[in-house]
């Protein structure tokens, strides 16, 4: 082997070669060689379904490949579960996180792995070494306190800490600023700097596409199983991601102007407070037209997503009022406000928008059973609910919305992100709302997916209903709104039409210090 060949193998730490994955009906990955770059921040992207999770598992040892080897630091490998990937120093650090609330914070650091002696339990010493792996991170966290008391970001950076207690030489991290605010973003961003530095690789799996040219080095691409390119980001920019993403078809989504209607949603002086620490929502009032479609962006805490949860009536206790078609609805429960025309796609729709035991069709028409009831001579039937007239809406709402499945009888979790939003937006469509509100509704999904919610957005618009959608993402803002709601620690800063839309203006009425002053 030349000196060059030394060289270059020497700086690859993970190496693929034909690695094929096959499922049932599925090729996952086809014959992909994926390298790792040692030192480096190696962002992987594609879109939903292109294959990234089933790559990172098999590193991770999650998962066993169909075909091809697998080499580290040049010496093939044989991965046999997470376990045996850790012993060849390989982590990951799932977008769900793998945490328990009801534990300290040095128990999830060192859960499955107890230091112990003569098969007591050392906790003194676990608190003092989970102190040190904390410190080598520059997290002020103690380590004894519950882990449930964390903010979301902060439980993401103990999942770090976790993985950096095993050895860990190369961490794979999927989206791990989905739930972040700006402030944990900077701080992971310092942490993966500081990794680096210490010789520990990273794989980055992210869909936001500004962050992966902030923080990456070297990208590789994948789409439909196949890697189609790999660079070095410096020599790169973001429509070269999103070409290699989507191949020459894709087209970016343009707004068109939607025709606007009557009054159908009015809302006065919603306040909403929480203990000691102020008005989440502050006196918050605006008004929304048939047709039209409101963005509301704001940062962490601006209150976006209490503001949609008070319009459905899941936060009983705010005050103001909400009118409907100019009928009031703020006494009315979360049934009797999707019965009057209201639907909520939500955040996370992992946890909040669908069951994970249940099919496709069965999440679908979930919240909108009492629409295929069968009854028979005023009597419910033996099978009260009509399979025919449910599944003919499901079908019409696949089309619709262009969801890519096998069957209605397939379980939900067999579908991609972007599909799985899709079914949720669908569900929420069976209920006929007269306003759809949509709290992140790109969230973790990638860039077709994205315009394929655009596009739906738009055709709802077009048909007469409402839509507000909430956002952090500036762009996702602007995409396809005839005006945009600007919040900032509770309140409604500014409202802007179409014609207005400015970056700077939307980004200092979003920072709280304005607000304050």
């Amino acid at each position: 082997m030349s000196e060059s060949a030394i060289a270059a193998a020497s700086d690859v730490v993970i190496e693929t070669r034909a690695v094929a994955m096959r499922y049932p009906g599925t090729l996952a990955l086809d014959n992909v060689d994926y390298s790792v770059q040692r030192g480096k921040v190696n962002v992987l992207i594609g879109e939903n379904g292109a294959g990234k999770s089933t790559l990172m598992k098999i590193l991770a040892g999650a998962e066993r490949p169909s075909a091809g080897e697998i080499l580290i630091d040049g010496v093939g490998v044989t991965l046999s579960d997470v376990r045996d990937a850790e012993k060849h120093g390989v982590g990951i650090i799932f977008q769900e996180l793998n945490l328990f609330p009801d534990l300290s914070v040095a128990e999830n650091i060192y859960a499955g792995n107890e230091p112990t002696r003569f098969g007591a339990l050392q906790r003194r010493h676990e608190l003092a070494e989970a102190a040190k792996v904390l410190e080598r991170l520059h997290l002020p966290i103690d380590p004894a306190m519950r882990l449930g008391d964390l903010t979301v970001g902060q439980q993401q950076l103990v999942e770090i800490a976790k993985a950096l207690t095993k050895d860990i030489k190369v961490l794979i991290m999927d989206e791990p600023t989905s739930a972040l605010s700006r402030t944990e973003v900077a701080l992971l961003f310092h942490i993966i700097a500081e990794l680096k530095a210490q010789g520990v690789t990273i794989i980055y799996i992210s869909h936001r596409l500004e962050e992966i040219m902030a923080i990456g080095d070297h990208i590789t691409v994948l789409r439909n199983g196949c890697l189609v390119a790999d660079a070095q980001v410096a020599e790169i920019d973001i429509p070269w991601i999103i070409q290699a993403m989507v191949g020459a078809e894709h087209k970016r989504f343009d707004y068109h102007p939607h025709p606007i209607g009557e009054l159908v949603l009015r809302v006065k002086g919603l306040t909403l407070r929480r203990g000691h620490a102020g008005d989440v929502l502050d006196n918050v009032s605006f008004d929304v037209c048939a047709g039209e479609v409101v963005s509301i962006y704001g940062l962490m805490g601006a209150g976006r997503t209490e503001l949609m949860e008070t319009l459905l009536g899941a936060q009983p206790l705010a005050l103001g009022s909400v009118l409907l078609d100019g009928r009031e609805l703020s006494r009315l429960d979360i049934p009797s406000r999707i019965a009057a025309g209201i639907a909520l796609v939500p955040e996370d729709r992992q946890k909040h928008g669908m069951v994970q035991s249940m099919s496709i069709l069965q999440n679908m028409t979930l919240s909108n059973l009492k629409g295929y009831v069968r009854q028979l001579f005023g009597m419910y039937s033996l099978h009260p609910l009509s399979r025919s007239r449910e599944g003919a809406a499901v079908d019409d709402i696949v089309t619709k919305l262009r969801i890519k499945i096998s069957g209605t009888d397939a379980p939900i979790t067999s579908l991609s992100g972007g599909n799985m939003q899709k079914v949720v937006i669908g569900k929420a469509l069976l209920t006929k709302p007269r306003v759809l509100l949509m709290d992140e509704p790109t969230r973790g999904i990638d860039v077709g997916a994205k315009d394929d919610v655009y596009r739906t957005i738009n055709q709802l618009a077009d048909s007469g209903i409402a839509v507000i959608y909430a956002t952090s993402e500036l762009d996702e803002a602007m995409a396809v709104a005839d005006r945009i709601f600007v919040m900032a620690s509770g309140r409604l800063t500014t409202i802007l039409q179409r014609a207005d839309f400015d970056r700077e203006a939307i980004i200092r009425a979003s920072t709280p210090l304005t607000v304050a002053a």
